[in-house]
């Protein structure tokens, strides 16, 4: 089967097309290896929120639900061995393209439980406890980027674990997720672990950030303020990307990198995660096409994905040299009254909750499954 054209040319712009979504069903029915073939996916994200979503449709789950309820698993365990099974055979899907990307795709990620978010020695805890139970080269294990999850990065990483750091939101944050990234792949060197083996992406947060602030500039109201609507986004992505170039790729600061890689040690890419369009004023590849850059991953809803492979227009590198005119957008934004901090706080503590709710929904319905499977 052939790629679609325009997916084809986003890959070939140095973007990798990840897939927001995972279902026992898309496994089963051969979609997910479809959209390999003919959708340039090379990469699967999951979250509390999409497993909430696959297992309360259909029937996928209900026999092994039932095999569970008779060994008397709990809610915990049933979720827990629900989720491992289903990102370990997305993982065997994916095989062949981490083989042949060299490690740096093929990559499926699999979330610590959102109610950690606030706890390191939890959180490093469950992570190890997930990579041995996928028990699989290509996964990422997924860690929040809150302030007492950094050290956590860095420790997971110390043991030869590849991480995808979720829940960025500004470009202060990412700043330390980086460093966290170069800290935990030089104690996992110290350790004996080859850096070679252990990749890592930075999820930076995008669509919500218009949400937000487009909100906010709603209420104030002015000309000026609504003016600004739809630019934060986009914006803010393009700053974080000139970070990037600053720490990996030849900038002021790619000296420790560079010390690192010359032991193997790889590059942490950039990953535009949340970039379905929620406003319908937008164009629905608006964070597609304004965010082609090399070495990125886009992890994308299905339904993007098809809105790419329709009519997504791909200029090539969109963002390589916009941080001056990305920056002036920030400080219009000041100028009218945003306050970016406050942004930021309340989209990584809304973020949390988000994935804490869908995963205490998530437990609850599997309990009533294996409730009524007794």
């Amino acid at each position: 089967m052939a790629q679609n054209e325009n997916l084809a040319a986003l890959s070939a712009a140095g973007v990798s097309v990840w897939l927001d979504d995972l279902s026992r069903d898309r496994i089963r029915s051969g979609n997910l290896a479809e959209m390999v073939s003919t959708r340039s996916v090379v990469g699967v994200t999951t979250n509390p929120t999409i497993f909430q979503g696959a297992l309360s449709k259909g029937h996928s789950y209900d026999e092994q639900v039932k095999a569970l309820a008779a060994q008397g698993a709990d809610a915990d365990a049933a979720v827990r061995t629900i989720t491992t099974d289903d990102v370990r055979a997305a993982c065997d899907v994916l095989a062949g393209v981490y083989e042949a990307s060299g490690g740096v795709d093929g990559r499926v990620s699999i979330e610590v439980d959102p109610r950690l978010a606030f706890d390191a020695d939890k959180t490093i805890a469950q992570a190890i406890d997930l990579w041995k139970t996928v028990d699989r080269p290509n996964l990422f294990i997924k860690i929040p980027a809150t302030e007492p999850s950094l050290g956590a990065i860095t420790a997971v990483l110390a043991e030869g674990i590849s991480v995808n750091v979720t829940l960025i939101f500004s470009v202060q944050r990412y700043r330390s997720v980086m460093g966290a990234y170069l800290e935990g792949v030089r104690k996992a060197r110290a350790a004996g672990h080859d850096p070679a083996k252990i990749h890592s992406v930075a999820s930076f947060f995008v669509s919500r950030v218009d949400t937000e602030i487009d909100k906010r500039l709603e209420a104030i109201g002015t000309p000026e303020a609504l003016a600004l609507r739809g630019k934060a986004a986009v914006a803010n992505a393009r700053l974080a990307y000139a970070e990037y170039q600053d720490v990996f790729d030849g900038g002021a600061h790619t000296s420790v990198y560079s010390n690192l890689a010359s032991a193997g040690a790889n590059r942490q890419r950039p990953l535009w995660a949340s970039t379905g369009v929620k406003n319908p004023a937008y164009s629905d590849t608006l964070y597609v096409t304004e965010l082609v850059a090399p070495n990125t991953v886009n992890t994308l809803p299905e339904q993007t994905i098809e809105a790419i492979a329709d009519h997504g227009e791909i200029r090539g590198d969109t963002v390589t040299g916009t941080a001056a005119e990305a920056q002036q957008v920030f400080d219009q934004l000041a100028a009218v009254g945003i306050d970016l901090d406050d942004v930021f706080a309340v989209l990584e503590r809304e973020g949390v909750e988000k994935f804490e709710k869908s995963w205490e929904e998530l437990l609850s319905a599997t309990a009533a499954e294996l409730s009524g499977s007794n």
